[in-house]
């Protein structure tokens, strides 16, 4: 199943926010309490944490980018 073309900043935000936000928490809980046994729990608690935070961030923040990125990157050539 998909989901209708009007939520594709949402479906964006949830894959960017999920993949960064488990990314950060694995890397983070390596960091601060080592890999060893339940490292994986560890992760997922902190990815509990990590994820609304980072989906809020990237649905409130995403605007601002796209400002930012079109001040910044050239426009494509015309065809």
């Amino acid at each position: 199943m998909k989901l209708p073309y009007k939520l594709t900043g949402i479906a964006f935000a949830a894959y960017m926010a999920g993949i960064i936000a488990f990314v950060m928490s694995a890397v983070l809980t390596a960091i601060n309490t080592g890999m060893g046994a339940g490292f994986l729990v560890r992760v997922l608690h902190a990815y509990a944490v990590a994820f609304p935070v980072a989906f809020t961030c990237v649905v409130i923040f995403r605007p601002l980018v796209v400002f930012l990125v079109k001040k910044t990157v050239h426009a494509p050539p015309a065809s």
